[in-house]
């Protein structure tokens, strides 16, 4: 297992790829190659983050957008989105009273996740 240094792991010693919004060599690795099953896990992914930002965007109780975030965090690396964790990382570690440093951080994170979207979005239409 190697690590970044953002500590996010990537199996069988390869580094994980930041350059794209979703990893496609980590998704094929955790589907085994079925086309099938990215594109089944990818149309969930593309719900869930959008439900999981509007949920984040709307709650005022710190304690909720922590979890919200660290549910994202989780799929988001399941997936190969590694810009959304880490952005769904920084939200989820903002500290309580914060709030400039919050909406900075759900700022960037709503990029990283219309970004994961639009991809998701055109690797569906051409498949």
């Amino acid at each position: 297992m190697w690590r970044n240094e953002q500590g996010v792991a990537s199996p069988a010693g390869n580094p994980a790829s930041y350059e794209r919004p979703i990893d496609l060599v980590h998704l094929a690795r955790q589907t085994l190659g079925d086309r099938g099953l990215e594109q089944e896990i990818l149309s969930l992914y593309w719900k869930q983050a959008r439900s999981l930002l509007a949920r984040i965007e709307e709650t005022v109780s710190q304690r909720e957008r922590c979890d919200f975030a660290h549910t994202l965090k989780g799929s988001s690396r399941a997936v190969g989105a590694w810009q959304v964790a880490m952005a769904a990382e920084a939200v989820e570690i903002v500290a309580p009273g914060q709030d400039s440093e919050a909406a900075r951080a759900i700022a960037a994170l709503k990029t990283c996740v219309a970004a994961a979207c639009d991809t998701i979005a055109d690797l569906q239409r051409t498949h």
